[in-house]
């Protein structure tokens, strides 16, 4: 982690470079959510792969003027698709002030695990984000005001600094327009929330791991995570035979425990996935299932 890339002065943001839509990587969805439960999805507008490790996402906590945290992203993410990081927290801990975990569901969702605090996924509703490049050095996307402390969160009323209107950085998950083709790359003077982002209730993310954005022409009609139909049966089940049947065809298929550890996993290319024999003790778990349209999790009992 080099202090360069902290020291960075809001003369930084001001200055305007000439930027092209769909053109670079850009924050997609925000989920801020009751305890550890936060999640940030990026989006790949671009007609070809991206290799992340050039990436980082940096915070500027409680309207410090200087990133306070960072983390370098790792992997790939292909064209028109997204890249979910959560908060790694698995269970309560004193380091996290006792707060609870992260949800399973919501890590099980992601493609990175972000790591110990402090890191950028203990966002709590007044921290602005920044996602750069880091080779050349370029600012792609900010998130909230560089410099500024709501009082608890942005807000939807003007000055947005949280002071009047309804909070919108905490308690909710955001979703990017549709229409939004490039980040944010300087500093705005007021973070009026409303203007790129969509709004969803606290601890929903029904909608992660897929993002309608018009840099993709070939997108067709818009589709979401909730128009993917997916049956598990039996539900509740007794651990020798499940079946997944979905109307688009199913990619993978993980189950997670009740802590977010992965205890099964299934490559399929088939709408009809049946897992036998899966030796799995009596609780509660989470199956999550990606299909090509987008990636469903439900509960899962076993008995």
């Amino acid at each position: 982690m080099k202090k360069t890339l902290f020291c960075l002065s809001l003369l930084v943001f001001s200055f305007t470079t000439k930027a092209q839509d769909c053109s670079d990587l850009f924050i997609s969805e925000y989920v801020e959510g009751g305890g550890n439960s936060k999640a940030i999805e990026f989006y790949n507008p671009t007609n070809a792969a991206i290799n992340l490790n050039n990436y980082r996402l940096v915070r500027y906590s409680n309207g410090s003027t200087t990133g306070t945290d960072s983390t370098d992203l790792v992997g790939t993410i292909s064209s028109y698709s997204t890249f979910v990081i959560a908060n790694g927290v698995g269970v309560t801990s004193g380091a996290t002030g006792s707060s609870p975990a992260c949800d399973p569901a919501l890590q099980a969702l992601a493609q990175q695990i972000d790591g110990p605090y402090p890191v950028p996924t203990f966002m709590n509703g007044d921290d602005a984000l920044m996602l750069v490049k880091k080779n050349p050095y370029t600012v792609l996307d900010i998130f909230g005001k560089i410099g500024e402390q709501p009082a608890t969160a942005w807000s939807d009323v003007a000055p947005y600094d949280g002071t009047i209107g309804k909070w919108w950085t905490k308690d909710h998950s955001l979703q990017r327009k549709a229409n939004v083709k490039e980040g944010v790359k300087t500093n705005p003077t007021l973070f009026n929330v409303k203007l790129q982002w969509d709004s969803l209730p606290k601890d929903n993310w029904t909608n992660l791991n897929l993002h309608t954005c018009d840099c993709n022409t070939s997108a067709g009609i818009k589709e979401n995570a909730q128009l993917v139909k997916l049956n598990i049966y039996p539900n509740p089940a007794n651990s020798s035979e499940i079946a997944f049947v979905s109307d688009h065809v199913i990619n993978e298929v993980k189950i997670l425990n009740a802590i977010g550890q992965v205890v099964y996993t299934s490559i399929s290319h088939s709408n009809t996935v049946v897992l036998k024999q899966l030796n799995l003790a009596p609780d509660i778990y989470h199956a999550v299932v990606i299909t090509t349209l987008g990636t469903k999790s439900e509960k899962l009992i076993i008995q």
